[in-house]
């Protein structure tokens, strides 16, 4: 296919954040604003839309996890034919569209067609579950990196080494924050157990900075029954590490255990 010229049209990667709108970017507003047309994952808040025009078409092209999903080469083809059509086409993706978003395999696939795209950054559920528990992802006491993984493999990978990545977060002090992995966390605490100890603790958010935000802190020996019991679903992340102590919830939970000791 020969290189679209510019004046056919635009083509957006708009991150549209977690779940709260008022967590959107400036630049991703503007971007929602500017729009004719919008194909929009199934987790983005409809509240995101109302920043979009009145005479833009809205496309709902479901992305969700272990849910059947619109084929991804079905929404390749709507941006590319309606951005030759001369529309402004925005691409918007729950969180950010380039951690776990898929949004590096449209870029690529966007870009081999000669489109350029754009891409407007989005807070991501990880970042900010932890931190509507008031606790951080890196700690200089606690945590001196982060790992962001994925716990659903691609049909066909093996997916992730939880053993080997447990050792490294041991020994390297990294919080593990796990995306898509309610539905294999049998699996991935057995793997995890051989390289960190039973007591870490772990933060299970489900709904992150929705008002429906449910959550659960515990321990990685016990995270499979909390989950359970707790009847914690998807969309959740899962945070792995010291980290996990700042949060309030965990703090006066610590607290009140001191004071019966005493």
């Amino acid at each position: 296919m020969n290189p679209t010229h510019p004046s056919h049209g635009s083509c957006t990667l708009v991150g549209a954040g977690p779940g709260d709108p008022e967590l959107l970017t400036l630049k991703a507003v503007k971007a929602i604003a500017r729009a004719t047309v919008l194909l929009v994952d199934d987790l983005v808040n409809d509240a995101v839309l109302e920043h979009a025009s009145p005479q833009a078409r809205i496309v709902h092209v479901g992305k969700r996890g272990g849910c059947k999903s619109t084929p991804q080469a079905f929404i390749d083809k709507l941006m590319i034919t309606a951005m030759q059509e001369g529309e402004h086409v925005v691409r918007l993706k729950g969180g950010d569209p380039f951690i776990f978003g898929r949004g590096g395999e449209e870029v690529e696939h966007l870009r081999a067609a000669g489109i350029d795209v754009q891409v407007v950054n989005g807070i991501t559920s990880g970042l900010a579950g932890m931190s509507s528990l008031g606790a951080p992802l890196t700690h200089r006491e606690h945590a001196h990196g982060v790992v962001f993984v994925t716990g659903h493999a691609k049909p066909g990978d093996a997916g992730t080494d939880w053993v080997q990545l447990a050792h490294t977060a041991h020994q390297a002090k990294l919080t593990l924050v796990i995306y898509m992995g309610v539905s294999s966390l049998d699996h991935i605490c057995q793997g995890l157990l051989q390289g960190l100890p039973g007591n870490t603790p772990v933060a299970v958010v489900q709904h992150a900075s929705l008002p429906n935000q449910r959550q659960a802190l515990t321990t990685l020996g016990e995270l499979v029954n909390t989950v359970q019991s707790e009847a914690l679903q998807s969309p959740s992340i899962i945070v792995v590490g010291d980290v996990v102590q700042g949060a309030r919830a965990w703090q006066h939970q610590s607290t009140v255990e001191r004071q019966r000791v005493a």
